[in-house]
């Protein structure tokens, strides 16, 4: 009988750890800010210390840009550091900036003809940018220079959630699924949204929230898998390539994912 348990036991335990991968603790900061965008893997942190204060620190120094007009900072995306975008919903407005946080373009959506009600945004390749059309329900590739539509995706049926992207792939949570699409603009996977509330990604990896459980999609990968994790509230969470940042009251905490 006890054979018989030890063998359930360790049969559990290896479909468990098939299906997780496991976080292991490196390092942890304390600092203190509103809200973190990103960490690069050079150690330069993007984040706000206020509504209109936003933030590039490096080792050795800090610059800040301030822009009173258009209250609080609501995303911000530097996946490309020569065009980090700043979003600022309350006022339907995105600026972009340089490396060194000099204003380069301002896109006001109230301005637009025709009008776009934009809810969120992410980067893409050249002068565009994801932005997810309250109105139409709908993703739009935007050119901000020429002011045009690239490309669109299908009208949606559920709510959307939260919006990340690099150059390639453009990834939309919704309170039913969540959806990939390549840079064409095509549908290349749909997953179902299980209770996930908000994503990371970084190149590779992408991670979801559901409460205070991470879960992560690998490149290449069709199945999302549990992350093996400190029971932690999670205030805000990141991913720089195969680097988990949790923060929380004030400390941001450093995890390297146990990747096979």
């Amino acid at each position: 009988m006890n054979k018989i348990l030890y063998f359930l036991f360790l049969f559990c335990g290896l479909c468990f750890s098939q299906n997780t991968i496991k976080a292991n603790f490196i390092d942890s900061m304390v600092i203190d800010v509103q809200k973190i965008f990103g960490v690069d893997t050079f150690g330069t942190m993007y984040y706000s210390t206020d509504d209109n204060t936003f933030n590039k620190r490096t080792k050795d120094t800090t610059i800040t840009y301030t822009n009173y007009q258009l209250a609080e900072i609501t995303s911000a995306n530097a996946f490309n550091p020569l065009k980090i975008n700043l979003f600022y919903s309350d006022f339907n407005t995105v600026i972009i900036l340089d490396n060194r946080l000099a204003e380069v373009y301002k896109v006001d959506f109230n301005t637009v003809v025709p009008y776009k009600n934009v809810t969120y945004i992410s980067t893409g390749f050249d002068n565009t940018i994801w932005i997810y059309n309250q109105d139409l329900q709908q993703l739009e590739l935007y050119d901000y220079k020429t002011n045009k539509i690239r490309l669109k995706t299908v009208p949606l049926q559920s709510e959307a959630l939260d919006l990340k992207s690099d150059y390639n792939y453009c990834y939309l949570l919704t309170e039913n699924y969540l959806y990939i699409y390549n840079y064409f603009g095509s549908l290349v996977n749909k997953f179902e949204n299980i209770g996930y509330d908000s994503l990371a990604f970084s190149k590779a990896h992408l991670i979801l929230k559901e409460k205070n459980q991470l879960h992560i999609l690998t490149k290449n990968n069709t199945e999302i898998k549990r992350i093996q994790h400190p029971n932690l509230l999670i205030s805000q969470f990141l991913v720089t390539n195969e680097t988990l940042y949790i923060y929380n009251d004030g400390i941001l905490r450093q995890y390297r994912l146990k990747l096979e």
